[in-house]
């Protein structure tokens, strides 16, 4: 019969009383083990209750140590304080936001401005964003989350924002930036970095008693009673606590276990879906993070790829270098510096994809010693489905017998 098929689910769910509790998206009334930084961002941000201009704020940690959680869950206490004083938050994602022309497009519609996608100067949609804003006396809390990845193209956005109060008459602006990249500033503007940095808060991985308490504050909103095996929480925070801390990981890795018991037909969560849900999260995460990387960055892992198909011994940036040098011009791209790719690799690194060590040597200084971190065959697969790289992959092609060509007469081998 017609409309029964989703009744007959809709019955089976029987674990969950709100899965969305266990989603990184979800911004908890009590955040356990940040007590530290949620002070130190709040005593940052009080002079804007007073209509002073606070400091800016850079947050460093890795993925899943809270940072953006305390800085919506601060933010919504700022706005929320009943001061005199017109206090707001504006959230910006540098990961979906990363022009300074969406950026600045972005805030001027918060103030009702209307910017087309594309096609005004940037200076004029500055102006309108930043006449729009100086209507009022008020202090503007921007918040640029991924703030590395807006300023891969250039720090322009970063500058002018730093800058803004001096073309302000009436308000005031602060900016926080949250980065995973402790180096990401090594590389800006001295007086972008000057400005920017006023404050610096370091968010450290929590440890697998801290994810605990943190899976059982969100498990007892998320769950129905006596759906959770004992060993549950405590299997979920050990694998966190080996991925660098990561809160967001553990509680991904609580809820897939829950709806694969779901899926199941089962009426408890037990250690066996806990492992399921760990396999099944770390084949998606790799296939996910490396489609999603750039195609310079790509060339730079197949580059890895290919050296240990050779069996070089000690891959090194430089050994890395000279073989994606030669790997652009067969799929028509330029080539970018050797400092450029070692950020690349540094990157890969903190993605995980790769393990990097430094060695030295001596008076001949350091180098970095690289290996893979995943297994060949599945990069092989997630690379080869890359449109923009067919050429490396195609035997049958002129530009892949070229590279096996190169291979075979030991040209990348340095």
């Amino acid at each position: 019969m017609p409309g029964k098929l989703f009744t007959k689910l809709l019955n089976q769910g029987e674990i969950f009383s709100s899965r969305d509790v266990l989603r990184s998206t979800y911004t908890p009334s009590v955040l356990p083990h940040r007590d530290e930084q949620i002070n130190s961002l709040a005593s940052t941000l009080v002079p804007a209750l007073r209509g002073e201009t606070p400091s800016n704020i850079i947050i460093y940690g890795k993925t899943g140590t809270g940072k953006t959680a305390v800085t919506k869950y601060v933010g919504v206490e700022l706005e929320d304080d009943g001061s005199e004083v017109q206090c707001s938050i504006i959230y910006i994602n540098g990961e979906i936001v990363d022009t300074q022309y969406r950026v600045l497009a972005h805030l001027a519609r918060h103030f009702d401005r209307e910017v087309p996608m594309t096609g005004w100067p940037t200076d004029q949609v500055y102006e309108v964003f930043r006449d729009a804003l100086d209507e009022d006396h008020r202090v503007v809390v921007i918040v640029l989350d991924e703030i590395d990845r807006l300023t891969r193209k250039g720090d322009d956005i970063l500058y002018n924002l730093s800058r803004i109060n001096s073309d302000l008459h009436q308000a005031k602006v602060s900016l926080i930036g949250i980065s995973n990249d402790l180096r990401f500033t090594e590389f800006l503007d001295p007086r972008v970095k000057s400005s920017l940095g006023e404050v610096e808060i370091i968010f450290p991985p929590y440890n697998a008693e801290q994810l605990k308490d943190i899976l059982e504050q969100r498990s007892s909103m998320a769950f129905r009673l006596n759906t959770l095996a004992e060993d549950v929480i405590p299997l979920c925070s050990a694998f966190a606590a080996q991925e660098h801390g990561d809160a967001r990981r553990a509680l991904d890795l609580l809820r897939v276990s829950g709806e694969i018991a779901e899926r199941s037909g089962c009426t408890m969560v037990t250690e066996e879906q806990v492992r399921l849900a760990r396999e099944r999260i770390e084949q998606d995460r790799v296939r996910e993070v490396v489609m999603t990387l750039p195609t310079q960055s790509k060339l730079v892992l197949h580059s890895v790829i290919l050296l240990e198909d050779q069996r070089t011994r000690n891959i090194t940036t430089g050994s890395v270098y000279n073989m994606y040098k030669q790997l652009c011009p067969l799929v028509d791209m330029d080539y970018l510096t050797h400092r450029r790719i070692a950020d690349l690799i540094a990157e890969l690194d903190m993605l995980g994809i790769i393990h990097t060590i430094v060695i030295s040597k001596g008076r001949y200084g350091r180098t970095k010693e690289i290996t893979l971190s995943v297994s060949q065959e599945k990069l092989r697969s997630i690379l080869r489905d890359d449109y923009r790289l067919q050429a490396l992959y195609s035997g049958s092609s002129e530009s892949g017998s070229l590279v096996q060509s190169r291979l075979d007469a030991g040209l990348d081998r340095s």
